[in-house]
């Protein structure tokens, strides 16, 4: 796989994939040389083309403010796919009143020239992405939307038993809006692969288990694949959209403490200490940064846990990877974290055993 620089993938780009169709369907959209479609309908004929001619789509689906955990995603589809197709929808549903829909990074036209600049080598040619579907709200809720649940009208997704542990206990709306809202983009994409990134794992794992539960044939549940989590070359640091709200001197010397506390829960699980014990030392790692940071910067831990990938259940304190290993065949734990740097929730995870077995590659 050849990931060619911008000036060579700027000509390649230029091109349509797919004949009759304009490279944007509305006048409020920026300028685009990939085709933009921003209602259901309009992309639904340039897809009936990809279905009359046979060929694969693979679907990635983000909220915008790319970077490179998303561009790796895409580089996975182009590989894979005879066509690649994102969606950039800021989906309200799964922002509670209180979180950030208004302030969260919303960066079109930059976007829009990052995937321009992409192309990736394949036996039969050169493959760049195909589409774009920028929908508006109005589009994905014809009902209407509002952040409070109580007040919502219309169709809702909820996958219960799956949506209250790990991230859902700080957040327990926030499943109800991720599946509503990749139940329409699924219905309206058709795709033959999807894919995600291991940083939203427990999200992954989920909707994996959604498009069993509904019987959804694009993608079926084996062709929804969960990529490695791309991370910062020098600080390994979980790629965010939400990088963007840190300081530099947060991004390089304090949100790295969120890996570093899960490395040392990891090197003490492979240790055979208690499932308890683990956590105590990941623990320590953030309360070590904290003294060291003093007053300066407010670095506040939200939770480190263990999880079963299958059910989301928590681990019990007294288990050890030996008894793990003993009692569930095969299986790995999850192990994450999620942590505040001033106003600006990070999370992150580390799978603790043979993460192929979910499907991450």
């Amino acid at each position: 796989m050849l990931f060619l620089g911008s000036k060579a993938a700027c000509i390649l780009t230029r091109r349509l994939p797919a004949q009759g169709f304009s490279r944007t369907m509305s006048t409020s959209l920026p300028p685009s040389s990939i085709p933009l479609f921003d209602t259901v309908a309009s992309y639904r004929e340039w897809r009936r083309k990809a279905f009359d001619e046979k060929k694969s789509v693979g679907y990635v689906p983000t909220m915008g403010a790319l970077h490179e955990g998303h561009l790796s995603l895409v580089r996975r589809s182009l590989a894979e796919n005879d066509l690649t197709v994102l969606s950039i929808f800021v989906n309200p549903a799964q922002f509670a009143p209180h979180e950030d829909l208004a302030t969260y990074p919303r960066t079109l036209p930059r976007d829009l020239e990052l995937l321009s600049e992409m192309a990736v080598t394949v036996a039969g040619g050169i493959r760049t992405p195909a589409a774009v579907f920028v929908p508006t709200v109005s589009e994905m809720y014809p009902s209407g939307i509002t952040q409070n649940t109580q007040e919502q009208k219309g169709t809702f997704v909820e996958v219960k038993g799956y949506g209250h542990q790990m991230e859902g206990r700080t957040r327990p709306t926030f499943f109800r809006g991720v599946a509503t809202v990749v139940t329409k983009l699924f219905n309206a994409i058709e795709p033959t692969r999807a894919y995600f990134g291991q940083k939203d794992i427990q999200q992954a794992l989920l909707l994996r288990r959604m498009t069993r539960d509904l019987l959804l044939s694009h993608p079926e549940p084996h062709n929804l694949f969960i990529v490695p989590t791309a991370r910062d070359p020098n600080t390994s640091l979980a790629l965010s959209s939400r990088n963007a709200y840190l300081t530099s001197h947060e991004r390089d010397n304090v949100a790295p403490a969120l890996y570093a506390a899960l490395h040392a829960g990891k090197a003490a699980w492979e240790g055979n200490a208690t499932k308890a014990e683990c956590i105590e030392h990941a623990q320590a790692v953030i309360e070590n940064k904290k003294r060291e940071l003093g007053d300066s910067v407010d670095l506040r831990l939200d939770y480190i846990e263990m999880n079963d990938p299958e059910s989301f259940d928590v681990v019990q304190d007294s288990m050890t990877r030996r008894q793990w290993e003993g009692t569930v065949s095969g299986n790995p734990v999850i192990l994450s974290g999620a942590m505040w740097v001033g106003k600006t929730r990070l999370i992150d995870n580390i799978v603790l055993g043979a993460q192929h077995t979910l499907g991450i590659v």
